[in-house]
């Protein structure tokens, strides 16, 4: 095999994995399965040497299982395949295990309807007709029953009841009802009831076809670019607008931003290394038995990015848009081509600029438009969309949105628990949880040595200095160790991070920066001594920094699913205390929402957001955008 000339960022093909595959299966057992492959990225200092033409060496990464022994606690495999040598390098997972795959859910399933116990609970319900159960298997995070030997691979599942094939089961959940079971045994090793109660009687469909009318005020909108767009596409590399980055979809890292930079006249200045999701937990409040033990890490633990949505031209995205597709590993190594995985196209978005000199009556005003890059993903009951954007200012916006279904409990007549878990339709309540997301930012701010400082307003006390008491002044802080830069929003005196080039100065002779801008973001609020306050110790804090290590892309470990001990990841990284004074840094940032649920949530949940900006702080010497062109008026 020869060595590849493809940039070595470039996404995996569909050759690739099956190649990949065939000489993983060659070496386990005829029960082995894939849960995720990936490209294995090489060394950080290798891509940024890169010229088009070097040859390359292509490595991939696959994760699975194949239950070896039940007699020893084994996590899975990670395969490490070097396609130009054919040599695989195969390793046992032996803290946490390989993360959940489809096959794991299907057999949950299967497990669970054929068990005789859960049957005969579910008769006692009244339901008999079991292909009208939707029974949905959850990762059982740090709560493993007793009962199930350890090192299996378990899931808990739930189920719910549909009135035909078509319906919306989440209407009627099952309550009390979880079923925990031992994948590698193949069995339900403990059947957990908390006695009946009523499936809700109505029901909770949101397709079209089922509302009694649909509206016809609303007027078609429609998005045209007669000369085309304003980007181009040479495979997965992108250019717009001075902007230019590669992208790709990871398993855990979904929706990646590779090499991002910006052409500053004849230099192309380097800005981000790497930008994604680095794991996320869905922490629930409610101390509900069907609820308290959830906390799924929907990245790490159910490979998020191997979820990922074929985007819709007029529902997904409006405009002229540009798909790429994305390619994913099934359970028995034939790979599997998600067709429009990410979608690409221009906005308008308003004012950009303007000012209305009232002397001359003379009024200049700019548009503002940004290049969305999304990908949405399907998790079960929910749906995430990741969404960035690059702004003709520089600006640089990570925008979650949150949808789909909530999660819910029924309940009987005068039996709500508001503080816990809100109604939301009749006998059916949704607790409350949160949703906690944190980013991976790898800056290379001009180069790698950066620092990164505390900014926020500190109001002076009134006295001598300030006798008015109406004097605040922007206090900043060097963070100079990992500790210290363990961190939280405060946004009552607007604090922000900066990520700094000591060594580069702008025209005003100050060093190149570029801010990290937070909303309002929550921590995690479960205690920290909890299961999900060890395993989800990255949600901790708003803020890490750390020294830039090799490979160090997940939060809360690389195998999260089954690690009940937790510890793993930030924490474990930042005890080591390192310096992170003009050096290469990475900034790890957790955004997101703590949800109460209302009634207007139900039965899908209309779009919430959470998300951060990244701002030019002195990069460049004044407004990048005053050479954008007026608009020309169009309208008729």
């Amino acid at each position: 095999m020869s060595t590849s000339t493809e940039h070595p960022l470039s996404p995996l093909t569909a050759a690739e994995i099956e190649q990949g595959a065939v000489l993983v299966k060659a070496q386990l057992s005829e029960q082995a399965t894939f849960s995720a492959v990936n490209l294995v990225e090489p060394r950080k200092a290798e891509v940024m040497a890169y010229q088009p033409g070097d040859a390359i060496t292509r490595q991939l990464r696959f994760v699975g299982y194949d239950y070896p022994s039940f007699e020893r606690r084994d996590g899975g495999f990670e395969a490490i395949v070097d396609l130009s040598t054919e040599v695989v390098t195969l390793q046992r997972i032996d803290s946490g295990h390989a993360a959940i795959g489809l096959a794991d859910f299907v057999q949950a399933i299967q497990i669970t309807k054929t068990d005789t116990g859960w049957q005969d609970a579910m008769r006692a319900r009244g339901v008999t007709d079991f292909d009208l159960v939707q029974v949905d298997p959850w990762p059982t995070g740090g709560y493993q029953h007793p009962s199930i030997p350890a090192g299996h691979r378990v899931h808990r599942a739930i189920s719910f009841v549909k009135a035909d094939a078509t319906d919306n089961a989440y209407a009627r959940p099952v309550q009390g009802l979880i079923a925990h079971v031992d994948l590698t045994a193949g069995k339900v090793a403990y059947l957990e009831d908390h006695g009946v109660v009523p499936l809700p009687a109505e029901g909770a469909r949101y397709d079209a076809e089922s509302q009694p009318k649909l509206r016809d005020s609303i007027k078609p909108i429609n998005i045209e670019q007669p000369e085309g767009t304003s980007f181009t596409v040479d495979g997965h590399a992108i250019s717009w607008e001075g902007f230019n980055f590669r992208i790709s979809i990871h398993p855990t890292n979904g929706l990646v931003l590779h090499q991002l930079g910006f052409q500053d006249g004849e230099e192309n200045r380097s800005i981000l290394y790497r930008a994604a999701l680095s794991e996320m937990v869905v922490p629930y409040g409610d101390t509900d038995p069907m609820h308290s033990w959830k906390h799924v890490f929907d990245a790490g633990e159910a490979n998020i990015g191997s979820l990922t949505n074929s985007l819709t031209l007029g529902c997904d995205c409006l405009g002229e848009i540009h798909y790429f597709d994305h390619n994913v590993v099934n359970w028995n190594g034939t790979a599997r081509t998600i067709e429009n995985a990410i979608c690409m196209h221009e906005e308008d978005y308003g004012i950009l600029w303007k000012h209305h000199d009232s002397l001359t009556q003379q009024t200049e005003v700019r548009r503002s438009r940004r290049l969305v890059i999304s990908a949405i993903h399907t998790v079960g009951n929910y749906e995430y969309g990741f969404f960035w954007y690059l702004y003709l200012d520089g600006t640089i916006q990570m925008e979650v949105k949150l949808t789909g279904i909530i999660g819910v409990s029924a309940i009987e007549d005068g039996m709500e628990r508001p503080e816990f878990a809100p109604l939301v339709a009749p006998n059916v309540t949704s607790p409350i949880h949160q949703h906690l997301f944190c980013f991976r930012l790898d800056f290379n701010l001009d180069g790698v040595n950066n620092s990164v400082y505390e900014i926020e307003a500190e109001p002076l006390p009134m006295g001598a200095e300030n006798p008015q008491g109406t004097a605040f002044r922007a206090k900043t802080t060097l963070l100079e160790s990992e500790t210290q830069a363990q961190r939280d929003c405060y946004p009552q005196r607007s604090r922000y991070w900066k990520v700094v080039n000591n060594e580069r100065t702008n025209a005003l002779g100050k060093p190149v920066a570029w801010k990290l801008l937070p909303a309002a973001s929550p921590t995690l609020l479960a205690d920290r001594a909890s299961a999900v306050g060890q395993r989800a110790g990255f949600a901790q804090h708003n803020l890490w920094v750390t020294q830039f290590d090799e490979g160090a892309f997940n939060a809360a470990g690389d195998y999260p699913n089954l690690l009940n001990e937790g510890g793993e990841g930030l924490p474990k990284w930042s005890a080591q205390d390192r310096n992170i004074q003009d050096t290469d840094v990475v900034l790890w940032h957790t955004t997101g929402v703590t949800h109460m649920p209302r009634p207007e949530d139900w039965p899908v949940m209309p779009v919430e957001y959470c998300g951060f900006m990244l701002m030019p702080v002195g990069f460049f010497d004044r407004n990048p955008t005053l050479d954008v062109p007026p608009s020309k008026a169009c309208h008729k």
